[in-house]
């Protein structure tokens, strides 16, 4: 079988968690150089790699197939433009790019090029995700009416991270913010409306670090939010149909998992905890029923299989440009509500 070689950008701590440990247990691909001042660190990890210093080293390599770009958002665009024209797949971290122009040129220069553009949104392989979704798709909780997801953190301390620094694509819209429309977007498509309350909360914050988000659709709202300063968490997922409920507590291990140098290729890789199983409450008549739900495991090894089958096989991408496209829609819309404090229709 032919490998996929890989050129991954950055090796920061998306490089380093999310995407370096999938590539390289992977069958499919090989990775083969990484752009990063970090030799020792990269080396340690993944062993014999080529460690370069620049993109320019990684596009002048006629055999590498892909481009993995994990540097900060700001700059996606410029990375992609020169990989795509060079003649590479790519692969985008999220966010795709930091305004729709950028997305639109990219995505018009890979498909004049027949080139996958893909982003990597993640958490459309969490576990609790995939539940919901499971959950929506089989109709269990029939006409759903308020989809509520909660990504809050406790971290009261700025940290000195280009995340937390004003400039492009920084701010937690951009960064847990571009999760939780695209899962939303996945599940319900576009919305008719907007209406956003993006702001910095911390003392000393440089960028937004609160957000929440209506999105509007005929009888259905999507409650998107996310704070800095929360030391305990409510429910993650609240979703309501009209013939039941379903409440979800704690969030995919995953990244905790990667965190602490285990490998996607461990046994029970992205099961729950079972305390953490969510409650599916559901009415049949007079009849209230409540129920344990198994979490589905998460899976962000799907996500580059997926992508190996898309470059190998012709098949779709996981996440196309278009989709990724379709965030930065959202969040540019939800800045422009924020600071006009109004509803932006689309």
């Amino acid at each position: 079988m032919k490998k996929i070689k890989v050129g991954l950008v950055g090796y920061g701590f998306s490089g380093a968690t999310f995407h370096a440990p999938f590539i390289s247990v992977l069958d499919e691909f090989e990775l083969t150089k990484v752009v990063s001042s970090k030799k020792e660190d990269v080396q340690r990890d993944l062993g014999d790699v080529h460690v370069v210093s620049s993109l320019d080293d990684v596009l002048k390599d006629k055999l590498i197939d892909l481009v993995v770009i994990t540097t900060p958002s700001g700059m996606h665009y410029e990375m992609a433009k020169q990989s795509l024209e060079s003649g590479k797949h790519v692969i985008l971290e999220k966010p795709m790019v930091v305004e729709t122009w950028e997305a639109e040129e990219l995505i018009k220069i890979a498909e004049e090029k027949n080139l996958l553009l893909s982003v990597y949104h993640n958490r459309r392989w969490d576990n609790d995700f995939l539940t919901v979704k499971k959950l929506i798709n089989e109709g269990v909780l029939g006409e759903i009416n308020t989809y509520q997801v909660h990504f809050d953190r406790y971290r009261p301390e700025v940290r000195n991270r280009w995340r937390e620094k004003q400039g492009p694509g920084s701010g937690m819209l951009y960064d847990l913010g571009s999760h939780l429309i695209d899962q939303a977007l996945s599940l319900f498509g576009q919305p008719q409306f907007i209406f956003a309350d993006v702001f910095a909360q911390r003392e000393n914050a440089e960028t937004d670090d609160y957000f929440h988000i209506i999105l509007g659709y005929d009888k259905l709202r999507v409650i998107l939010h996310s704070g800095s300063i929360i030391p305990s968490n409510g429910p993650r997922f609240q979703v309501h149909g009209n013939k039941g409920s379903f409440i979800k507590y704690g969030i995919d291990g995953q990244e905790a998992a990667l965190k602490e140098g285990k490998k996607p290729t461990e046994q029970k890789w992205g099961t729950d905890e079972p305390h953490f199983y969510g409650k599916l409450y559901t009415v049949d008549g007079k009849k209230e029923m409540e129920e344990t739900i198994e979490t589905i495991p998460g899976s962000y090894t799907t996500y580059y299989r997926k992508i190996a089958e898309s470059i190998l096989n012709g098949c779709d991408a996981p996440v196309t440009g278009i989709e990724g496209l379709c965030v930065i829609k959202i969040i540019e819309a939800a800045l422009k509500s924020s600071e006009e404090k109004k509803v932006i229709y689309l």
